[in-house]
């Protein structure tokens, strides 16, 4: 625009390694603790980080990686794996990470889409890519995030040790200077229906997810804080955690493989965490060992909880037994995920446990940078009122705009936003909740009856490990619920008895028709409950 007057502030592009340049330069000393693939526990810090950071951007270079140049990863949480993602975008190549939970031929397809010219994987996948090998033509060289004492025989093309590999070059290397809006890193969606699709970040809107991660209403990341992420680092930018952790000076815990009840209560006490994050189903795991060993969580002030909605009888026992608060909260690969933590706003006063239990359910506020609406299949916006629902979509800084090497293909609005595919309610102090992803609400009779509730509720009966609800046909109502059930060890839940518990909270017309007990449900790579595979196996007798 003619006569514009520009402000006077630096250039100061919002580049990745800025991040680990801060955490060495304020917080260089700050722990960064691993349970290691090998097995034994190690400690390094921000300042170590950084220079083997360099080192590898340095050899990656050598090796003739280009910018923009994808390099996979297929590894826990690890000290190492948290190098890999700074020394790739450190010299201007897209970190791809890639899910182990995967099905083998979604991973052999996302890696052949990608294109990834290399691999960097941990000791314990060398037989699965051993396997899928021939499948993945683009791999050049595969690189064992291990040393060459644990280093295994195998038939990967190029295979090094990582330690080794790292040692052939120093940490005397100038970060590339790409702009802030060059790709940073790749992160495929689950692809629970048609094909995983691929998420492109950039420099920018990691930088930017982060800052808005960290803040106090958010995550509420300090220098004070020891960050125990769960969560794996290939789920979605580990939720940010990689980023906002050393951006903020918080010391990092990083579980590696074994994430059982037993394995998770060590690393929270003996290093004092303070916030932890991870899916409903980790959480289930750590409280029944909690339970059965008697152990307390003194220093645990926090865990997030997201990947689906957390029952409130998780909630309550984290609270009123271990003192510790859960903040709720929703995200999605496109949204690079986080996009709301519920973290009470004063506006709703003073609340008594039930009421404080009851706005903890929800998937709670959008922070800045996280625009928010709902609005009806006609597109027309729906009012905040916290019962009116809507299909929920956002737009942001960090929300995806196309898909990778599907750009051609539109999944925004016309003015901008993106449909998560998710069914919401917005009350008037801005407090999202997701009723239902739109494709899982069970439509009886043409009202809506919301799977999540329903599941969050069976859970809160004692006798219920973990539950998930489905609609089934019927002649009459269009669909029905049914209840899936996973018992408590060593209980033996009444079918009766939960309905009846369920029948206290729901209208008659909502509580389902029938309660199936299963010794397991299936879920998804990113561990959400695959409806679609649970459709598969329960085919209940259609109702008269």
């Amino acid at each position: 625009m003619d006569g514009m007057l520009h402000g006077l502030m630096q250039d100061w592009p919002l580049r990745i390694h800025t991040i680990i340049d801060h955490a060495a330069a304020q917080h260089g000393a700050r722990k960064v603790v691993s349970r290691s693939v090998e097995g034994p526990i190690v400690e390094t810090d921000y300042a170590a980080i950084r220079t083997r950071s360099l080192r590898l951007a340095k050899r990656l270079a050598r090796e003739g990686v280009r910018p923009g140049d994808r390099i996979a990863t297929l590894a826990w949480n690890t000290a190492r794996h948290l190098e890999c993602w700074y020394g790739i975008t450190g010299m201007g190549a897209v970190y791809h990470t890639v899910n182990p939970r995967l099905f083998e031929d979604q991973i052999a397809y996302i890696v052949d889409h990608a294109q990834d010219r290399m691999m960097f994987l941990d000791l314990g996948f060398v037989p699965l890519v051993e396997k899928l090998a021939p499948r993945l033509p683009s791999i050049e060289r595969y690189v064992i995030l291990t040393d060459a004492a644990h280093m295994p025989n195998t038939s990967l093309p190029g295979a090094v040790p990582y330690e080794e590999y790292l040692a052939e070059a120093d940490a005397d290397f100038a970060w590339l200077a790409v702009e802030e809006g060059a790709a940073a890193g790749l992160c495929y969606t689950s692809g629970t229906t048609g094909e995983p699709k691929g998420v492109l970040y950039s420099h920018r809107s990691n930088v930017l997810h982060a800052l808005m991660a960290r803040a106090p209403d958010a995550l509420g990341l300090s220098a004070r804080d020891v960050a125990m992420p769960v969560v794996p680092l290939f789920h979605a930018n580990g939720w940010s955690f990689g980023f906002s952790a050393p951006m903020t000076g918080a010391s990092l815990v990083l579980p590696g493989p074994k994430l059982d009840g037993a394995s998770l209560a060590e690393l929270l006490t003996r290093f004092r965490v303070t916030i932890s994050a991870a899916v409903p189903t980790v959480w289930f795991g750590l409280l029944q060992h909690l339970e059965a060993s008697g152990t307390m969580l003194p220093d645990l002030q926090r865990v997030v909880i997201g990947g689906s909605a957390c029952p409130r009888a998780v909630t309550r026992t984290f609270r009123d037994v271990y003192g510790v608060e859960v903040l709720h909260a929703w995200g999605m690969t496109e949204l690079s995920p986080l996009g709301t933590v519920c973290s009470l706003k004063p506006d709703y006063g003073e609340l008594d446990a039930e009421a404080w239990l009851d706005v903890k359910e929800r998937a709670g506020q959008s922070f800045y940078g996280v625009e928010m609406r709902i609005v009806d299949d006609a597109g027309a916006e729906q009012p905040w009122d916290g019962k009116t629902s809507g299909r929920l979509q956002v737009r942001g800084p960090a929300v995806a705009r196309a898909y990778f090497r599907r750009e051609d293909e539109p999944i925004l609005t016309g003015d901008g936003f993106f449909d998560t595919g998710d069914v919401a309610t917005i009350d008037r102090f801005g407090n999202m909740q997701v009723v239902d992803r739109a494709k899982d609400v069970i439509k009886s009779g043409g009202e809506w009856i919301s799977s999540i509730d329903l599941e969050n509720a069976a859970v809160s009966h004692p006798d219920v490990a973990e539950a998930a609800a489905i609609g089934v046909p019927h002649p009459k109502w269009d669909e029905r619920p049914l209840l899936v059930v996973v018992p408590k060890p060593g209980r033996e839940p009444d079918k009766a008895a939960i309905l009846a518990h369920l029948a206290q909270r729901f209208a008659k017309w909502q509580v389902p028709d029938d309660v199936v007990f299963v010794e397991e449900i299936p879920h998804t790579a990113t561990g959400k409950i695959s409806k679609v595979e649970l459709r598969r196996r329960i085919v209940p007798p259609v109702a008269e």
